[in-house]
């Protein structure tokens, strides 16, 4: 029963996640929010809606594995895994900003992770909680990056003539609704069957989230990625998976830490470092060999990295 809770709780939460994007979206254009804009919050935002829904859900429960485990999963699983196979069907062209600038800037966000995980390496109290401050602190790059990515570009307004014929916002109000819904109850359904079922193994919920839901959460981004890769439009599909890495420590854990602060695992550290270790690999494998493009062979050792890391959680219970 907990194994069809889990798997219905990540397909709700994917559906309500769906439905608020659409909804919002629509909502954005009627009143003449620009696609750049549109794209750069609502899209970005969608994709990673299901991991933040889980990480407060888990975070109120004090399960601070399964938010530990949703987020830093998802985050590998997002470069191994998913630029793994993308690499794999149709070897990636990167432009150079792209790697100067995004790449770059989710390593910082690994990094500044580690650093407010281990108070003591910046000379603070060696206790193991993450407050509210330091919630503040991650939201704060957050909008630094918000701004830093989009000031730079031209927006231009949607023609909204026409629009309010074709949609009825009061539909898009009630899509938005059964989204927020389907978003609350996916995620309590899903933080629920991993704590059952860690305990029927024995096992840390870290482990549960961090491979099945962690999974579950990133097929938003593996679906994205997938489809802009096959329209090669290459530099959309990394871009949504390393903007997702983004948001997803700057702007889920920040939002999850300000509502609810937590006590952190100090064997959550090596997860971190790994995450740290493969994004300088994705860092580096853009400038060797043929310069700015994810080859074959660099998807196949993604892979090959993320069975490893998947065996290690395994070992280690």
């Amino acid at each position: 029963m907990d194994y069809i809770l889990l798997i219905l709780g990540i397909v709700v939460l994917l559906k309500g996640a769906d439905y608020l994007v659409s909804g919002s979206s629509a909502i954005a254009k009627k009143f003449g929010v620009s696609s750049l804009i549109i794209g750069f919050t609502v899209v970005a935002f969608g994709t990673s809606v299901p991991d933040l829904v889980v990480s407060i859900v888990a975070a109120l429960d004090g399960q601070v594995g399964t938010v530990f485990g949703n987020v830093i999963g998802s985050n590998i699983a997002n470069i191994l895994l998913i630029l793994g196979v993308i690499a794999i069907i149709k070897p990636l062209n990167i432009k150079k900003t792209t790697a100067l600038r995004e790449i770059l800037f989710s390593l910082l966000a690994a990094i500044v992770l580690l650093l407010i995980s281990n108070n003591f390496i910046l000379g603070g109290s060696s206790d193991s909680f993450l407050t509210r401050i330091d919630g503040l602190i991650l939201l704060l790059f957050f909008v630094v990056f918000l701004f830093y990515f989009m000031s730079p570009k031209k927006t231009s307004k949607i023609p909204t003539e026409g629009f309010k014929q074709r949609h009825n916002i009061w539909k898009e109000i009630w899509v938005i609704i059964f989204g927020v819904i389907g978003l609350y109850l996916g995620s309590k359904w899903t933080v629920e069957s991993v704590s059952s079922i860690a305990l029927s193994f024995g096992v840390s919920d870290f482990l549960i989230a961090s491979t099945a839901v962690a999974l579950g959460t990133s097929l938003p981004e593996l679906i994205t990625s997938v489809k802009a890769a096959t329209r090669k439009e290459s530099d959309l599909a990394i871009g949504n998976v390393i903007g997702s890495n983004i948001f997803n420590i700057f702007g889920v854990l920040g939002i999850t830490f300000v509502i609810a602060p937590i006590e952190i695992q100090k064997l959550i550290n090596i997860d971190i470092l790994f995450l740290i270790f493969i994004t300088m690999l994705l860092l580096s494998f853009v400038f060797i060999g043929k310069k700015y493009k994810l080859e074959r062979w660099h998807g196949i050792l993604f892979i090959v990295f993320y069975v490893l890391y998947i065996i290690f959680l395994l070992l280690r219970g």
